[in-house]
Parts: structure tokens; sequence; C-alpha cells
């Protein structure tokens, strides 16, 4: 067990029990919601609960027990609600469809998709799914405020594509009701850089995926490159992925997948340091090839 390990719920609870409180009762809902999606998108990396706790454990590791202990409750209780919300958005229903999808800038996306595949585009717009689905059903979901719901909506859709320099989307103070303020920038960027982490090989094993159900040759490579990153290894200054296969084509792939990260986590050192009163000290992603 690291140092961190369920350290920032431990450290919600300890200041504020009933945020502590409705964070448990959301993840009773959350975690059931999730799990299904194994079975709703077989062919992509992992969306589902455990998803979402591995994301939460590597946000710790991240940040190490000090940044950790300098959180106020708010911050806390919005990161963990972001990692649980922020791939909500891959299950919308399809009473929620049509009404999210209006609401959504599409640019010119159909210009090079299919508009009738649906699947694709919830996958490649999950995020923004993910933000409407938490403004619709806040109060379902028992959030103290319009400010905390628009909070944990950013942090989803910051996982992926949004800019978290935009001062309206991320403002770099968040005042709440309470008087506290929320660092919503780091958060975001934290959701994020540890998001595109979550590449080691005990995601999507094979006890819980039939991997006859990965045709897709793409994906193929994708469950492949996972499966040979045996640990992840997070200090102050780096990351380092340890690798094992034999097959070239995948390590090249590993090798791809590291420098997409390290651009990735360039950015969000970037923005946690230039808007936000807090860092992410690492700076290098480091590939380790292990002998089999």
């Amino acid at each position: 067990m690291n140092g961190t390990e369920f350290l920032i719920e431990r450290r919600l609870r300890e200041l504020d029990t009933d945020l502590h409180r409705r964070f448990t009762d959301a993840v009773f809902v959350l975690q059931n919601m999730l799990t299904d999606y194994l079975l709703i998108f077989p062919e992509y990396t992992d969306h589902s609960a455990g998803h979402s706790m591995v994301v939460i454990d590597l946000c710790g590791r991240l940040m190490g027990e000090e940044q950790i202990m300098r959180m106020n409750a708010d911050e806390l209780f919005v990161l963990l609600m972001g990692c649980y919300f922020h791939d909500i958005g891959m299950g919308v229903s399809a009473k929620d469809y049509p009404e999210f999808l209006s609401r959504i800038h599409l640019g010119n996306y159909f210009d090079t998709n299919d508009p009738e595949n649906k699947t694709k585009l919830v996958r490649d717009f999950h995020h923004e799914f993910s933000a409407l689905f938490v403004l619709k059903y806040a109060k379902i979901f028992d959030l103290p405020s319009d400010e905390y719901a628009f909070a944990i909506a950013q942090a989803a859709r910051g996982h992926r594509h949004s800019d978290l320099y935009n001062e309206t989307d991320y403002p770099e103070e968040l005042i709440l009701p309470n008087g506290n303020t929320l660092h919503l920038p780091y958060l975001a960027a934290l959701l994020r850089i540890a998001d595109e982490l979550d590449v080691a090989a005990d995601r999507n094993p094979e006890l819980i995926i039939d991997m006859s159900l990965v045709t897709n040759e793409v994906q193929q490579l994708e469950y492949a490159k996972h499966r040979a990153v045996r640990d992840l290894e997070i200090t102050k200054d780096a990351i380092t992925m340890f690798v094992e296969t034999t097959d070239e084509t995948v390590f090249e792939g590993v090798v791809r997948l590291a420098g997409k990260i390290q651009a990735t986590l360039e950015y969000c050192v970037s923005v946690a340091r230039n808007r936000t009163p807090y860092e992410i000290t690492q700076t290098e992603v480091v590939v380790n090839r292990v002998k089999q």
C-alpha cells in the first residue's frame, strides 16, 4: 500500500463528514452505472468504476501527501466526484442523448464522421456528455449548490480536449457559498493526466473482458500495449512505465503512447504552475523496458 492510497477520501472524511457522506452516496449509484460500461463498450478501454478508482489513486500519487493535506475539503470533494463522473457520459441514455447533443458544439465533426455512428460520437464527446449529465442530475446526486455542480462538471469535462487556460470555463479561483476557494484548473489538470496514466496491465484484465469480442486491429494493439505495461512508478520528479514485451510493434506503440502522455503532462504542469498555487512536480515520462 503506497502512502497516499485512499488518502484523498480519508482526508475528506476528516475535514467534512457531510461532504464525505454525499460522496459515498453518489459512489453507490455511480459504481453500478459505470460497471455496466464493460458490457456496453467491450471494444474500448476501461471506463468502469474500477477505472475511476485507479484515477483517484493516480491523482493521489501525483499530488503526494503534502499537497493533499494542503487542499480544503471542497477541493477534495470536487476532485473525487470528478474522478467518478468523468466517464459517465459514455452511457448517455436515449432520452438524454438528443437534449445533450443539441448543447454540444460539434464544429465540423460531421465533415469526416458518419452522423449515424452514434457510438463513435458518444466516445469522441463523452467528456461533454459527462459534464451535461452532472449539471442535469446535480440535485439527484445531492450536490450542495450550483457552484459545486459547475465545478464537478468542469473537472469531468476537462479530462480531455478542454482548454484549461479558459478563464470562463476554468476560473483560477471559484468562490463557493461557504466562502471557500476552489482552484479548478489544478483539479482538472490532475484528472486529465491521471486518466491518461491508467495504462498498466491490470486495466481490462482478461478475467472480466472476453478478448474474443475485440476484433478491431487497432483496439487489439491498444490492449496489447496495456498488457505490456507491467507497472507504473510515480516519484516526485518522474513517471516511469515498466514495459515487458518481445513484440517490437507493441513496444514502439508504448513509446508513442509515452510521448502522448509526456505532452499531456507538460500541458498540465504548465496549467497548474501558471494558474494555481499548487503544482504537478513530475516533468518526465520514462519508458523502462524489462527483460522477460
